[in-house]
């Protein structure tokens, strides 16, 4: 089912958010007016819409896994890495914690 999309000016799907039961995805295609510093591959980035982003991001890091320090936006939790080709891939799940919060100062 999709759940939500954004179009550009000629009706072509930019990005949308999919849903099956409790399973979302987002899809992203590259924008390389808006990411003229990233390599085209770069511009590639799945999101995984889950439960808990952050016992994901604890995970990751515990198996020595390098990862950006989670961040909220637009009402989520973000942790994002990037996959052994260097596509971008986010873990993201639903917060009532402010946004532009940090992961380290929210563990305080």
């Amino acid at each position: 089912m999709l759940n939500d999309r954004k179009l550009d000016r000629q009706g072509k799907i930019k990005w949308c958010w999919l849903t099956i039961g409790s399973a979302a995805i987002m899809l992203q295609e590259y924008d390389e007016k808006n990411n003229v510093k990233e390599k085209q591959r770069e511009g590639v980035e799945i999101f995984f819409i889950c439960e808990d982003a952050l016992a994901i991001y604890t995970q990751i890091i515990s198996n020595g896994i390098s990862a950006s320090e989670p961040f909220v936006v637009n009402k989520m939790w973000v942790v994002q890495l990037k996959d052994p080709d260097g596509y971008k891939i986010s873990f993201e799940s639903f917060t009532d914690t402010p946004e532009e919060t940090k992961y380290s100062e929210w563990k305080k």
